[in-house]
C-alpha cells in the first residue's frame, strides 16, 4: 500500500472502480408497428436529457394486451426500426424479446438483461399514461429493484406514482402507430410521421394494405 493512502481509501477503491464502470442505459419497449417520430423523439430526448450513453428500442416479440393478429412479422418491425434509427449513435436496438421469442413480461426480460449485462443501470421509459398501471405490472415490486422508470410528462397525466419515476418533458406528439396505420389503408402517404426511409420501406413492401406479413 502507497503509505500516503489510508486504509480507508484502500478500501473504498474496489468499490469506486465498481461505480465507476457502471454504464447508463436506457430501453424503449414497444411493438413499433410501425416506428414512428414520436418514438424517435422520446428515445432521443430520453438519452439526452439524463445524460444516458445510449437509448435502446425494444421490440416484442408477440405484445401482451393487443391483438397479434394486428401485428406484422418482427422481420419488417425489425427493419424499420434499423431504418429509422440509422446515423444516430444515441440510439440503438435491443434484440431479447424477438430472440426469446413468443410474450415477455418485462420483469423477465430486466432480469435477463441484468444478469447478462451487470455493470449496466437501466432506465426504462414509459409514457405518464403506463405510470398509473404499474401497480398492476407482473412482479413489479421486483421489477423496481431492476430497473430506474422514466416517465414522459403528459400534461393531461397526474405525476403521481406508487413507484420511484424519473420524468421528463417531452414535446407531445399526437399520434400513435394505431393511428398511422389507419391512415395508410385510407391511402394516405405518412410523410412526417414515421422517418422518410421507413416511408419508403411500407411503400415498397405495401405494408398495411394488403396482409403483406
Amino acid at each position: 500500500m502507497n503509505q500516503s493512502e489510508s486504509w480507508v481509501e484502500t478500501q473504498l477503491k474496489p468499490v469506486l472502480r465498481h461505480f465507476e464502470r457502471h454504464r447508463q442505459i436506457g430501453i424503449l419497449g414497444g411493438n413499433f408497428n410501425p416506428v414512428h417520430m414520436g418514438h424517435l423523439l422520446i428515445a432521443d430526448q430520453v438519452v439526452q436529457q439524463l445524460g444516458l450513453e445510449r437509448v435502446y428500442l425494444m421490440p416484442e416479440a408477440i405484445p401482451p394486451h393487443i391483438d397479434t393478429k394486428s401485428t406484422i412479422s418482427s422481420k419488417h418491425r425489425l427493419n424499420m426500426l434499423e431504418l429509422a434509427i440509422a446515423g444516430n449513435h444515441r440510439l440503438g436496438i435491443e434484440l431479447i424479446e424477438l430472440q426469446n421469442g413468443g410474450m415477455n413480461y418485462t420483469f423477465d426480460t430486466m432480469k435477463q438483461l441484468k444478469k447478462m449485462n451487470p455493470e449496466v443501470d437501466y432506465y426504462f421509459i414509459v409514457g405518464a399514461d403506463m405510470v398509473s398501471y404499474l401497480p398492476k405490472w407482473h412482479r413489479i415490486d421486483e421489477l423496481v429493484e431492476l430497473v430506474q422508470f422514466v416517465g414522459v410528462r403528459r400534461l393531461d397525466y397526474p405525476e403521481e406514482a406508487k413507484y420511484p419515476v424519473t420524468w421528463v418533458d417531452i414535446p407531445k406528439v399526437d399520434f400513435s402507430s394505431t393511428r398511422i396505420r389507419e391512415w395508410i389503408v385510407a391511402g394516405n402517404s405518412p410523410d412526417y410521421l414515421v422517418p422518410e426511409l421507413v416511408a419508403q420501406y411500407i411503400q415498397e413492401k405495401r405494408l398495411y394494405l394488403d396482409g403483406n406479413e
